[in-house]
């Protein structure tokens, strides 16, 4: 029996990849016993990148997951980015890009703290539904639960300036109800193909504000994504003056369209 291992590592950039594979030959018993002794410490190698913790809300009544990402080795407080769908960001390479990033020289080094919308007590229950609606409780969670949390346990800075909100899809919507309510916690606002149709009431909520003080990173896909509903929100944007970024590409609503901008939003919000 011969194994192979292989190991694809994604930088920021999508037509850049690192393909590297090993070949062993033919497994004895002990061999398999080395083998699956070194994927087990592998494995909690990545497990200890990242801090997992449990939050029990009172504001929401329930139990919440969420992992934080901390970089090494730095001086004096850091900005901290908070990510619904937390579970498909970590999957799909958010942190593996920070560190690229920071390695690199590109961006500040930050603090991210990937938020689970799945029950943990009931992993078949996804919560998105309901939080990502223009919630209040869901605003109110944050900041007078997760957010505190998070400042006491981290070198952080303690200011909107300092922090961010990221979401896609209904995570999107997500993003732009926190900018309308919690703009005075959140400062950089990541918004990626948003669908904003369960609260249309959103678009007349930012044509009808004053300007608010929030860095905005907006992107869509333009085959079968939420384009037109995203142009529509640019449109209020570059009529009240606002200063954002603005990506298209031409995908649908998926990681293909979603993974390959990572980059490019931390690179709008941390840029050295």
């Amino acid at each position: 029996m011969t194994l192979k291992i292989q190991n694809l590592a994604f930088n920021h950039w999508p037509n850049h990849c690192v393909n590297s594979s090993l070949t062993i030959g033919t497994l004895t018993p002990m061999n398999k016993q080395l083998i699956s002794f070194l994927l087990l410490v592998f494995a909690s190698t990545q497990l200890l990148a990242l801090e997992e913790r449990i939050i029990k809300s009172e504001v929401l009544g329930y139990k919440l997951k969420y992992w934080v990402h901390v970089p090494e080795a730095v001086d004096g407080p850091m900005p901290v980015l908070y990510v619904t769908d937390g579970n498909g960001y970590k999957r799909n390479g958010l942190v593996e890009t920070s560190k690229s990033l920071v390695k690199r020289g590109k961006v500040d080094p930050h603090i991210i703290v990937l938020v689970s919308a799945i029950d943990p007590d009931n992993p078949s229950r996804n919560r998105r539904n309901n939080q990502f609606l223009c919630n209040p409780k869901y605003v109110q969670f944050y900041k007078e639960e997760l957010v505190p949390e998070i400042d006491s346990r981290y070198n952080t800075i303690k200011s909107a300036e300092g922090r961010g909100i990221l979401g896609l899809s209904f995570g999107g919507l997500n993003a732009m109800y926190f900018a309308i309510q919690a703009n005075d916690t959140f400062r950089n606002i990541g918004i990626q193909s948003p669908a904003p149709h369960p609260c249309p009431s959103i678009y007349d909520d930012f044509r009808n504000a004053p300007k608010l003080p929030i860095n905005i990173f907006l992107s869509t896909g333009t085959v079968n994504d939420k384009a037109t509903a995203t142009q529509r929100f640019k449109k209020i944007l570059v009529e009240k003056g606002y200063e954002f970024t603005y990506i298209e590409v031409a995908e649908g609503h998926n990681w293909r369209n979603w993974k390959p901008m990572l980059g490019d939003i931390l690179i709008a919000f941390y840029e050295k």
